[in-house]
């Protein structure tokens, strides 16, 4: 199956800004997506609703890992996922320009955390997205005993329709 995933062009550029702001002691910011899904048989469209920054007290102090989110922040997360039903989709920057990857870290934490999202809302799938400057990476986990399938695009949807991620220079 196919993963598709469509946002707002205004909503990305705002959550590039949010994910780029600096934290007093976290070396990275994190959010969640909320997002629609439809079985369109050969493939699964998300289009995303809305994002979630983690607060700044959600985050704990750890040097291993660019940034650790707390309980609350996991539960905020759910919380916004479950009414109307949501996957719900980890994500935050590496920067840079070109297809991001996930670290080791991003994948061991997304083993651990993903499969918890399906208690709440069980039948919408949730993952975990990594962006750069004008691309994106994403992992899809369609049931919490299942590997996860790559999501196979990114559409951008605002005036000019753009199958990347690319981020327009704001004047």
């Amino acid at each position: 199956m196919k993963v598709h995933l469509k946002i707002n062009g205004y909503l990305l550029d705002t959550v590039r800004r949010d994910l780029d702001r600096p934290h007093a002691f976290a070396y990275e910011r994190v959010g969640f997506f909320t997002a629609g899904a439809t079985d369109l048989g050969d493939r699964l469209l998300l289009t995303i609703r809305g994002y979630m920054p983690v607060a700044d007290e959600d985050y704990e102090f750890d040097r291993r890992v660019g940034a650790k989110i707390g309980s609350s922040a996991m539960r905020k997360a759910v919380q916004s996922a479950y009414r109307p039903a949501a996957a719900l989709l980890h994500v935050h920057t590496h920067g840079g320009r070109g297809k991001p990857g996930f670290s080791g870290v991003d994948l061991n934490s997304a083993n651990d955390f993903v499969p918890g999202f399906f208690e709440t809302t069980p039948r919408m799938p949730h993952g975990l997205l990594v962006l750069s400057d004008n691309s994106a990476h994403g992992l899809l986990w369609l049931a919490s005993d299942r590997p996860p399938v790559i999501i196979h695009e990114f559409l951008r949807i605002d005036a000019p329709l753009r199958r990347d991620w690319g981020s327009y220079v704001l004047a």
